[in-house]
């Protein structure tokens, strides 16, 4: 699984709730940050953390 794969996996598992928490449990599985960044990502991690607090 890739670092961006990964991260979508943990906003979506409810698990992180801002994106200084993914990208600390990535670092910690051992996954290079380096691909997770940018605007456009952030905004979906975002909208996907957002998305899973409201249904619980």
């Amino acid at each position: 699984m890739t670092p961006i794969e990964r991260a979508f996996e943990l906003a979506r598992s409810g698990k992180c709730r801002t994106l200084t928490e993914i990208k600390s449990a990535l670092k910690s599985e051992g996954y290079e940050l380096a691909t997770v960044t940018g605007g456009t990502l952030a905004k979906q991690l975002r909208g996907l953390m957002v998305a899973h607090a409201e249904i619980k």
